[in-house]
């Protein structure tokens, strides 16, 4: 009988890899001991939980993109099962869409308790008291979860596109503002009872602001109440349309947004899944500004019942629009199909087809903003990077090869199509040159002459 013996060999990277893994892997383990109770649930734990798992995550990481170029490099992105809609882009999509579908309806299946919490919300209940001094809700634990993973993704991001200042800064950028004006601040408010203020949540994206209760809460704690309110109409109205003058929507969409945060992120690995067809950028555009409208008209139904008290307009019920915009844009297309479908649709679902800031600040970007993306149409090589990994669906590469500038309203700014591609043909540019020739190139009318 001849028996043999298979060998197995690791490279260097390899072994840093399984090594990373089993550190990140014990991370998750303490959470899980903590949801279950077994292990006593102190600020500690908490700490220990998440310490191991970013370390083996930053390091996973590091090990695999150290030593390769950086950017995007196309190999096996369409055979990788996670980012082609394979069986694992699959199972994530339900795994995300069915912890979305239990955070904003069934929330005591994540142990949230009024009377005293349980379960998964449990194990952050010493980090909530330590920050607000208050027992942990599951939006508590939805923002942790949120923070965490725009930080952890944004490291890996970062490592990832390392050739890029851009890409760096704007990372950084979304990760400061995250952390600090979507959690930190917010929480810090609560615990010196003030009312909760997210300061980069911008109206329609924050469609509750004009609720009646959100406008009690505060007119009835001074000024620091009347400042929250003024800061927010005068960012409405005069500060988003400066800064979207000076510098396109990106300044927004791609640098201080949460949920482009998010996308851009945690979502970077499915950002060749949008869809690039004509027919989609029809449907963008249909369904983008019909939300748009509904809140349009679902914030003026509010704030009409707020001042007359009157309970209908035209005889339909104010409350009740409000309330099918809460579920059905609000919770429903923002948070179950925008991040859930992450795998299926790729990350900019949401900003897309349904964000009514974007919206707003993609009509005035169109026609009204220095911001473009000027194109080298003689250097383009046709390669298509840029178009596929563009992920608000644009193609991009048709505008380079016609030496067109690019000023769409969808487009986030995010510049990677610039990132990725080979020749430098594409450059994010502020001017005014074009500003009122905002589709073709004005030197393609009016070629410069030079002496022969």
């Amino acid at each position: 009988m001849n028996l043999s013996i298979i060998k197995i060999t690791f490279t260097f990277r390899e072994l840093i890899q399984i090594a990373a893994s089993g550190v990140m892997i014990f991370g998750i383990g303490l959470m899980i001991l903590g949801g279950f109770q077994i292990l006593e649930n102190k600020l500690l734990l908490i700490q220990n939980a998440f310490a191991y798992s970013s370390v083996g995550f930053i390091i996973y990481w590091l090990s695999s993109y150290w030593g390769k170029p950086a950017g995007i490099k196309n190999d096996g992105v369409w055979f990788k099962a996670v980012s082609s809609r394979k069986w694992i882009a699959w199972l994530l999509a339900i795994v995300l869409t069915s912890f979305y579908c239990i955070l904003y309806w069934f929330p005591e299946y994540l142990g949230y308790n009024e009377k005293g919490n349980t379960g998964f919300v449990a194990f952050f209940d010493p980090l909530s008291y330590y920050l607000k001094n208050k027992a942990a809700s599951q939006w508590f634990v939805y923002g942790v979860l949120y923070t965490w993973a725009i930080l952890l993704f944004g490291i890996k991001f970062i490592i990832k596109y390392r050739h890029s200042r851009y890409q760096i800064l704007r990372t950084l950028s979304v990760m400061f503002f995250q952390t600090a004006f979507a959690f930190i601040i917010p929480e810090f408010l609560q615990r010196m009872n003030l009312p909760y203020h997210d300061y980069k949540n911008i109206w329609p994206l924050n469609y509750y602001f004009f609720d009646g209760w959100h406008l009690d809460e505060m007119l009835m704690n001074g000024k620091i109440g009347y400042w929250m309110l003024m800061s927010g109409i005068l960012m409405i109205l005069i500060g988003s349309p400066i800064l979207t003058f000076l510098f396109g929507k990106r300044w927004y969409c791609s640098w201080i947004c949460g949920c482009g945060g998010l996308a851009e992120t945690a979502g970077d690995a499915f950002r060749q899944l949008s869809d690039k067809s004509v027919k989609a950028w029809k449907l963008e555009r249909i369904i983008i500004y019909s939300i748009l409208l509904f809140v349009i008209a679902m914030t003026g139904g509010v704030i009409y019942t707020y001042i007359t008290g009157e309970l209908y307009l035209l005889g339909i019920s104010t409350d009740k629009i409000r309330s099918i915009y809460g579920f059905a844009i609000g919770a429903t297309f923002s948070g179950v199909i925008g991040v859930g479908f992450y795998p299926l649709l790729g990350s900019r679902v949401w900003c897309r087809f349904g964000c009514p800031m974007a919206a707003i600040l993609g009509i005035q970007q169109r026609f009204f903003s220095r911001f473009r993306i000027t194109t080298n149409g003689g250097q383009c090589i046709s390669c298509g990077n840029c178009s596929s990994y563009c992920e608000m669906g644009i193609d991009v590469r048709s505008y380079a090869q016609n030496g067109k500038n690019i000023v769409r309203a969808s487009c986030v700014g995010c510049g990677i199509c610039a990132a990725v591609c080979p020749r430098g043909v594409l450059k994010l540019e502020n001017g005014t040159i074009d500003l009122f020739n905002r589709v073709e190139n004005p030197y393609l009318k009016n070629p410069p002459t030079t002496n022969s």
